[in-house]
């Protein structure tokens, strides 16, 4: 079974290290790693994706984290087989190679960028919201939808009460010929999202919309 592990740990050398050899001890078999956080209070905050054999429980995978100094988790959670982080840059050079589609790319690759369950980019046409982009799991829009397009910066969305227990962020974007459009992206529980993440989603959505081709047909 795959598992998504947000873990908190000193940022200093070998800490990474001691939390692998823990996590392997505990039975995970660990896929991935990325640093999400650098903090100034001297921790950071990473991402495991790893798999476990069905003979060991999540729970294993906690004691053995806070077995050890200044080590907490954040979050664990089941995750898509098979899945793995995909970098910031893997995810640009997806919608720079196409400028056509660029926003539609960023929509596909937000997921496995910031492990959200969800994404979708809505835009205003003939006068009413609707969803240019979404992925499979995107849920229908409702009433804050409108709101989203008068984001004037990236942060995390108040809960919507149709989606129970659904962390939301959102960036703003605008194409170069002035249409406005949001990215909004979605966890179902958590975690919620970190200052440094939404600073990410961001940048990548402004990058998206600065090379969105503004003659494109779906614009």
């Amino acid at each position: 079974m795959a598992f998504h592990l947000r873990v908190e740990l000193p940022d200093v050398p070998g800490s990474l290290g001691a939390l692998a050899t823990a996590l392997g001890s505990a039975g995970a078999d660990i896929e991935a790693i990325e640093i999400v956080e650098h903090r100034s209070d001297g921790l950071a905050v990473d991402d495991v994706l790893l798999e476990l054999p069905p003979s060991v429980m999540p729970d294993a995978l906690i004691t053995a984290c806070h077995a050890l100094d200044g080590v907490r988790v954040h979050w664990i959670s089941r995750y898509a087989a098979g899945a793995n982080l995909r970098m910031d840059l893997e995810a640009v050079e997806s919608f720079t190679a196409e400028p056509s589609k660029a926003i539609e790319r960023l929509v596909e690759v937000v997921p496995d960028t910031f492990r959200t369950d969800w994404a979708l980019a809505v835009v205003r046409r003939r006068g009413a919201v609707q969803m240019a982009y979404g992925t499979v799991a995107a849920p229908q829009l409702i009433d804050e939808a409108e709101q989203w397009l008068d984001l004037d910066s990236s942060r995390a969305l108040d809960d919507v009460a149709q989606w129970e227990s659904m962390v939301l962020a959102g960036a703003p974007g605008r194409l170069r010929r002035g249409q406005r459009f949001a990215l909004v992206v979605g966890r179902r529980g958590g975690p919620e999202f970190l200052p440094s993440e939404i600073a990410r989603l961001g940048h990548m959505t402004a990058l998206a919309a600065s090379v969105q081709d503004p003659d494109a047909a779906d614009w």
